[in-house]
């Protein structure tokens, strides 16, 4: 059977059978990478990241079973900055608390990497993928691989003279999160675009925008990590205005002046608000140049949700920040940003032009 010039959403004899299969697979893993990219949020607002000291990808996925093994893992981080500043007198009791929180966002890791890794195994193995889908997968583990390594590299940074997490780092393992989450969003969208769709879909004029678009949330979501990592957001509780002005006093004082970007907290939070406001302005601007284009039913209900979850984590943010961060609203300040991001690639698959991408391999099972 000729099999040439098919696109990626062909992935065996038995296209259908096979795609639904692939789809309801990176379904799961989506939503495990979402579960642990909030779960590590909450680590991050609980305090809790450093409390496991020690990188073991083994045997680490066993916590302490015994109140021994349990003052062992307390006497190593009582050995570490933050509890000798921060946190001495914490009790046994309160620092299970946090170290629960940081296992439990490792243990995630390593539940997706099976996760992953086995289902891809089997379905290469039965001719269920086709090579460039197995390509961008292996490529997706690999990433995967990568982001456990660039955790630890962030929690190493906090254990000798600091009392938190590089901001940078953070910023870091945050951006690469989100960049699987995203290819892992766009293959998805890959697959379940039918044949017939792709051939009576033409390449948009907005579709470069819609992918601008879709860049620019992502560095608000990177901005967004360095108002945590700095804890930018717990100063100038008031909105519209910062200390009674739009643009407030201090911008700029650090030398040499790229770092305040990075470091100045009333920079820090400056530039995310003015990018918030750039990303709703941009949203608004997006959807009013599609209506008047005239697209498919379904790039106006992908652009409405773009709208929709711009404003919304808009008003999040201001209720967030006005609040002064409480875990409740900061959790879901960080997960409307995966549905804005995931709405955001998903407008901008609407409006491509699909790629013709190699023909899969056959079933072996066949």
């Amino acid at each position: 059977m000729d099999q040439r010039n098919l696109s990626l959403s062909h992935v065996e004899a038995r296209p259908q059978t096979a795609r639904r299969a692939v789809v309801i697979w990176l379904g799961v893993v989506f939503g495990l990478v979402f579960l642990m990219i909030m779960v590590g949020g909450l680590t991050r607002l609980t305090d809790s990241g450093l409390s496991i000291v020690e990188w073991r990808p083994v045997t680490g996925a066993i916590p302490p079973l015994s109140d021994e093994a349990w003052r062992e893992e307390f006497a190593k981080y009582q050995t570490i900055p933050e509890y000798q500043i921060q946190n001495r007198g914490m009790t046994l009791g309160e620092f299970k608390f946090i170290y629960w929180w940081e296992w439990s966002h490792r243990f995630l890791g390593r539940l997706i990497g099976a996760v992953f890794l086995v289902p891809f195994v089997i379905f290469w193995w039965r001719g269920m993928i086709a090579r460039a889908l197995g390509l961008r997968l292996s490529l997706l583990f690999l990433l995967g691989g990568a982001q456990g390594a660039l955790g630890w590299w962030m929690v190493m940074s906090g254990l000798t003279e600091r009392l938190d997490v590089s901001q940078y780092r953070l910023a870091a393992h945050l951006g690469l999160a989100f960049l699987i989450l995203g290819l892992i969003v766009w293959t998805i969208l890959d697959l379940l675009r039918g044949e017939g769709v792709a051939r009576a879909l033409k390449e948009s004029r907005l579709a470069p925008f819609a992918l601008l678009f879709a860049g620019l949330v992502y560095v608000q979501i990177l901005l967004g990590a360095f108002v945590a990592g700095t804890d930018a957001g717990l100063t100038y509780n008031t909105w519209p205005l910062m200390d009674g002005r739009f643009i407030p006093e201090g911008l700029l004082t650090m030398k040499p002046w790229y770092v305040n970007f990075f470091e100045d907290v009333t920079t820090i939070q400056f530039q995310h608000r003015m990018t918030a406001y750039l990303v709703g302005l941009s949203a608004i601007g997006l959807f009013t140049a599609l209506w008047r284009a005239g697209p498919s039913r379904r790039t106006m209900i992908a652009a409405s949700h773009v709208l929709g979850a711009s404003l919304l984590q808009i008003a999040l943010g201001i209720w967030v920040l006005l609040a002064q961060a409480p875990l409740s609203l900061s959790a879901l300040h960080q997960a409307m940003a995966v549905v804005l991001f995931t709405a955001a690639l998903w407008l901008a698959h609407e409006l491509r032009q699909p790629l013709q991408l190699a023909a899969s391999p056959q079933s072996r099972s066949a």
